[in-house]
């Protein structure tokens, strides 16, 4: 594994869901701050994208993609929506999915809108990184494999073939990975662009990922990245903001608790497969971690998982 696709795994839960919206005149639909990721796809026509909060209204054109990778509030409007059109935008759960047509001199707009289900409890640090709202304007030569996923993700929508309810849910899944990577290959500002352009720092963290319970050591590491202990460790801190062997225990961690959310695999299974010697070792580290144990933490997420995949 990598670790972008380590990171988005660890807080994957459930399937992705969409709606299309559909919207002729003047209008603005309000969509509630949510525990995932929200995300925005204009197949036709243009409108705006208002953040919760006073931040700067977002121009969208045919083809734009919009990620809110922490769930933020925001409101969707015709472009010539005002302030009080804002103030009266009626929920989103009012008008998914149908046919809008309300009076005023507004153009066709087409949306797909659609949520991740997302466990914030152990957020990777590179999508913590991420921006309240990430806009991928459609420019033609950027980013082709996203473009190719919208373009597919149209046609699934417009034609219901055979399999869409297996195709949908997979290309929703790779239009994530590809939106992130977007943003990635354009961000000026964030610590993670630059920890994966750094060969050093990427050479090490690709050995954590592959294999997280093997028997690391920072000299073992070094060596794995071809420099020195002292030199890795430099690097590896400087862009990280921890040192390795800390960075390769709170992955460990997560792994865990990914493990005892996701499956109902014994705890010796857990403890070898993330590197601890015994369940003992891993409930002690564990504990200390989270503050509470294994066993206690499987059961809290259990409880919460049914409310997390309803919302």
């Amino acid at each position: 594994m990598d670790v972008v696709s380590d990171a988005i795994s660890a807080v994957r839960t459930g399937r992705p869901s969409s709606n299309r919206l559909r919207v002729r005149g003047s209008w603005s639909v309000r969509l509630a701050p949510y525990e995932g990721a929200g995300f925005h796809v204009v197949l036709s026509g243009a409108c705006r994208l208002v953040p919760d909060g006073g931040g700067d209204p977002v121009s969208l054109g045919t083809g734009d993609v919009v990620l809110l990778p922490h769930g933020a509030g925001h409101v969707l409007a015709d472009r010539a929506a005002g302030a009080a059109e804002v103030r009266r935008a009626v929920p989103f759960e009012e008008v998914r999915d149908t046919d809008v047509r309300l009076p005023g001199s507004g153009t066709d707009v087409e949306l797909l809108c659609g949520k991740y289900r997302l466990d914030r409890s152990r957020t990777h640090p590179l999508l913590a990184e991420l921006p309240q709202v990430v806009h991928l304007p459609h420019r033609v030569g950027d980013h082709p494999e996203l473009r190719t996923a919208v373009d597919l993700l149209a046609r699934e929508l417009d034609e219901r073939r055979p399999g869409s309810c297996l195709a949908l849910p997979s290309l929703l899944d790779l239009l994530l990975i590809y939106m992130v990577r977007a943003w990635m290959a354009g961000a000026e500002t964030g610590a993670w662009p630059a920890v994966l352009n750094d060969p050093v720092t990427t050479a090490a963290l690709r050995a954590l990922h592959s294999d997280p319970a093997a028997p690391w050591t920072a000299d073992r590491l070094a060596a794995e990245a071809g420099v020195s202990r002292a030199t890795l460790s430099r690097r590896f801190t400087s862009l990280v903001g921890r040192p390795p062997m800390a960075y390769l225990t709170w992955w460990r961690l997560t792994l865990a608790a990914t493990r005892l959310r996701d499956s109902d695999v014994p705890l010796a299974t857990v403890a070898r497969e993330t590197g601890y010697g015994s369940p003992y070792a891993l409930s002690h580290a564990f504990s200390r971690e989270f503050g509470t144990t294994p066993g206690r933490y499987r059961e809290r997420v259990r409880v919460a998982e049914p409310a997390l995949t309803a919302s």
